[in-house]
């Protein structure tokens, strides 16, 4: 049998059918005797008929002959057959042979692997998802035909179908439960994680976290990406995110649900495996901790050789600034992380221009952004680039920036104001650079030369950010659409990416970094794949980053520099006294002194907030009117005291008596500056009429201000009533902090414009946001003094006070001066140096005296005689304001104006 192609199919030779029995030869034997008749009856002689016997021995030899023939034929056969048989068969044992070897080829075990050291990590995609549980029978390629008929050809056909000694596979990805006495089983788990180490390089394959110990000097330790290996050789619970488990189960323990192969040890080197519902027996290896260690460290100096560096190398910054390729036009590189000990740069510009940053607590993000920033600004002037650096949530990732020139400001916890200056002031950095890039007919920054500067936002903390302000949504999503060709670039870092990145940023950020994260479905919506929730979580893989770029096909995996101080002091200064362009200028101040040196024009009253116009300019008050409203704190007298520094005012003081004075002679003021402090308050200590006529007055006044040249400033806390139609008359209003939004509503101010918690002074002018200026807290005024004390003179006095004790305390007291006291009844008389005195009814009721009093005496009316006064003066005009209860009068005096009084017994 002549050798065949391996390939070629084998056909099994055929037994010859048995030679069929020869036939009786009838006629043979019946001629003769016809032809001996013949002879006999023609011849007559008897000798004729001995013919008749000659066919009957004619036949009987040609059937002895066919017999013999055929028996040879058949053992000439046979001996062909059982050669034949014997060539097919050392054929069969040869094709086994070559398939064995080929079998072990493509799926080596340990020992083979250390035998070929070229083909470990070698990539062979049949090897790489199957696992050699063992050797033993397994079906044969082998394609055999022939034998039918044939017990022996059938037997050698059924051990054909068969290989013996060949690799026992699984699916790599199914798991295997090793059960069986402890030492025993854990050494069979050893073999068979070692062959998948063997198999498949770092990055194919990694090992988790726990484990043994001799695994740690394994390169596959330190792998950032690849499926996740879990050698379990004292039993445990399988991770839900292990992609390979090898776990030995104890003896009577059932085997975890995640492991599909179940290898049941029924001897030192022999195991029953169970797969899919079918049982087989299997030979098995084992590997002790001492040889697991000598292939872990071999793995390791290959692992060197192979990749070119150790799996857990790391540069530092300072050296991998010193790799760092050169600054150019049109780029942004930084190197601030390794591949394999090599620096890996990135340029936010090719790669970017915007790049999104992912990587739960702990897993080194704040140390990528702060080492981002500082080769940035290692490989680029000031005026080439600048920083902006948003922290949310009062972080202190970058505090440590701030001395670094390119930074031209560091943002924490936005709040609401400060939100709103945010956006104010990237929208106007955006108009900023579109003025500039027109006005040198520019299409984009790369076509400006030095004009222009690229700004850098880096973000961290930018889903709590969004969440808690999401207008900012849009303005980074217009900021990504606009920004390459701006110069405006984002780096926008979170702990998570589901549900925080919208695909207004996504489609034009392509520049992805993932460190570990917790959920899978994190990691596939920054980088496609799972890989970034499965990177490890030991302390020594902490700044392990999985990078995309927009020409990437797969993420690699790099190692993030660590940045030190030294780095960031020679840093800044490498560019001493240079400055970025500040885009985003400081919140105002909670205090601006007031300069009382600087002489300027007009009345510097507060310092304006434009972040829309990039600028913070002084604010001088110029109209004739200005209302100032704003709650209790809320820094409304400051104004006036900044006003009343600057220049000569007359303040209308809250007491309500001087305010009733200062408010009623308003019509006698020629020009200057008028200051009312709390109107609100102050109207309303007026009671009845007398709030209503100042009001009045007030009005007047405020409707003749600019003929008259008088300025007014009207500070209150409330605006409703009578001061609501006061302010009517006062365009102008500075709206200090309110206690809610709708008493900012309320007091002329926008619902958009309202910021709560605002510090003394801070208010909006219009909807410019300013801060008052501060003049100290010098008295406003002096103390208003009470009026002077009345006592009986030389004229004849009239003194009307309510029947009670005080009339009597008073009359006693006079007495006591020696003045003649006498009481209103008809015999009472009116003389010099004497007072009379009574009740209301008694003067109302002595007419004649009571007119006598009002023509020649001192007409003394107590304020608690108030609802009499106009009866008993004749007069519908009201008198000066006077506090009740606390001893003041009026006096009538002959052609004198009224005067309040204090009337007092001593």
């Amino acid at each position: 049998m002549s050798t065949l192609a391996p390939d070629e199919p084998l056909t099994l030779p055929r037994r010859a059918a048995p030679p069929a029995r020869p036939p009786l030869p009838l006629l043979t034997a019946i001629v003769p005797v016809i032809g001996a008749v013949v002879l006999w009856a023609v011849t007559g002689s008897a000798y004729a008929l001995l013919f008749a016997a000659l066919g009957p021995l004619i036949a009987v030899a040609s059937v002895a002959d066919a017999a013999r023939t055929s028996k040879r034929t058949s053992k000439k056969e046979a001996a062909t057959l059982a050669r034949e048989l014997a060539q097919a068969e050392a054929e069969i044992a040869r094709r086994h042979d070559e398939e064995r070897q080929q079998r072990w080829a493509t799926h080596p075990d340990v020992a083979r692997f250390l035998a070929r050291p070229e083909s470990i990590w070698r990539a062979v995609p049949e090897r790489e998802a199957m696992l050699v549980i063992g050797s033993g029978e397994d079906p044969s390629s082998l394609r055999i035909s022939g034998g039918d008929g044939d017990e022996a050809a059938t037997a050698l056909r059924r051990r054909a179908g068969l290989i013996a000694d060949a690799p026992v596979l699984v699916p790599l990805t199914t798991g295997v439960a090793v059960i069986g006495p402890g030492p025993l089983a854990a050494s069979v788990a050893r073999a068979l994680a070692l062959q998948v180490l063997l198999c498949l390089a770092p990055g194919r394959v990694r090992i988790g976290d726990g484990g043994p110990g001799w695994a740690d000097a394994t390169p596959h330790r330190a792998a950032a990406v690849g499926p996740l290996l879990q050698i379990l050789e004292e039993g445990g619970i399988v991770g839900a995110d292990v992609d390979i488990p090898i776990v030995v189960v104890p003896d009577g323990a059932p085997p975890p649900p995640r492991c599909g192969a179940v290898l049941r040890l029924t001897g030192p080197t022999t195991a029953r495996l169970d797969l899919d519902g079918r049982s087989r027996e299997v030979t098995v290896d084992v590997a002790s901790e001492q040889q697991a260690a000598l292939v872990a460290d071999l793995l390791a100096e290959r692992a060197v050789r192979a990749l070119g560096h150790s799996a857990d190398e790391t540069l530092t910054l300072r050296d991998a600034l010193r790799g760092a390729p050169a600054a150019r036009t049109g780029a942004l590189p930084a190197a601030f992380a390794s591949d394999g000990g090599a620096v890996f740069p990135l340029d936010l510009v090719g790669d970017g221009p915007h790049a999104v940053v992912i990587g739960m607590t702990g897993a080194g993000k704040s140390e990528l952004l702060t080492s981002w920033v500082v080769s940035l600004c290692a490989a680029h002037t000031p005026s080439q680039l600048g920083l902006l650096l948003v922290d949310f949530k009062g972080g202190r990732t970058f505090d440590h920036l701030t001395p670094l020139p390119h930074v031209t400001g560091v943002l924490t916890d936005l709040d609401e104001p400060t939100t709103v200056r945010a956006i104010e002031s990237l929208r106007a950095e955006v108009r900023y650079r579109e003025r500039t890039l027109a006005a040198i007919g520019a299409r984009d920054i790369d076509e400006s030369g030095d004009a222009l500067g690229r700004l850098v936002i880096v973000v961290d903390e930018y889903a709590a950010l969004v969440a808690a302000h999401p207008v900012l949504h849009d303005v980074f999503g217009d900021l990504a659409a606009r920004g390459r060709a701006l110069g405006i670039h984002l780096i926008l870092a979170a702990q998570r990416a589901t549900g925080v990145f919208r695909d207004a940023v996504l489609a034009n950020a392509p520049l992805r970094i993932a460190l570990r994260v917790a959920d899978a479905g994190d990691s596939r919506a920054v980088l496609g794949v799972d890989d970034a929730s499965r990177l490890s979580g030991r302390p020594e893989a902490r700044g392990t980053a999985l990078v995309r770029r927009s020409r990437d096909t797969a993420p690699r995996a790099v190692r993030v520099s660590l940045c030190d101080g030294g780095i960031i002091a020679e840093t800044a200064e490498r560019h001493p006294g240079e400055r970025a362009r500040r885009p985003w200028l400081p919140a105002l101040p909670d205090r601006i002194p007031l300069d009382p040196t600087r002489r300027r024009e007009g009345v510097l009253l507060a310092v304006a907030d434009e972040p829309d116009r990039q600028r913070q300019g002084e604010v001088v008050w110029a109209d004739p009117t200005l209302a100032v409203i704003g709650g209790p704190g809320s820094g409304r007298t400051g104004v006036l005291r900044t006003i009343a520094a600057q220049t000569p005012a007359r303040v209308v003081p809250g007491d309500p008596e001087a305010a009733w004075d200062a408010l009623t002679a308003l019509a006698q003021t020629p020009s200057g500056t008028v200051l009312v402090d709390d109107l609100d308050a102050t109207l309303s200590a007026l009671p009845g009429e007398y709030g209503a006529v100042a009001a009045e007055a007030l009005e007047s006044a405020l409707r003749g201000a600019r003929t008259r040249g008088i300025r007014f400033v009207l500070a209150t806390q409330r605006v409703g009533g009578g001061v609501g139609r006061i302010l009517d008359l006062v365009p102008r209003r500075l709206i200090l902090g309110t206690a809610s939004r709708a008493d900012h509503v309320a007091a002329g101010g926008e619902a958009a414009d309202f910021v709560p918690d605002l510090p003394p002074g801070r208010g909006r002018l219009g909807r410019t946001l300013v801060q008052v200026v501060d003049a100290g807290d010098s008295a406003l005024l002096a103390p208003v003094e009470d009026p002077p004390a009345w006592q009986p003179g030389r004229r004849a006095a009239a003194v009307v006070v309510p029947a009670g004790p005080r009339l009597r305390r008073l009359s006693a007291a006079w007495e006591r001066l020696g003045v003649r006291v006498s009481y209103v009844d008809g015999e009472a008389s009116l003389e010099r140096g004497g007072v009379v005195v009574g009740p209301p009814d008694a003067w109302l009721a002595q007419w004649r005296l009571l007119a006598a009093a009002r023509a020649d005496a001192d007409l003394v009316i107590d304020a608690a005689c108030a609802a009499e006064y106009r009866s008993l003066i004749g007069s519908r005009d009201l008198p000066p304001f006077a506090l009740p209860g606390a001893g003041r009068a009026w006096l009538h005096a002959p052609d004198r104006p009224v005067r309040r009084v204090l009337l007092e017994a001593e």
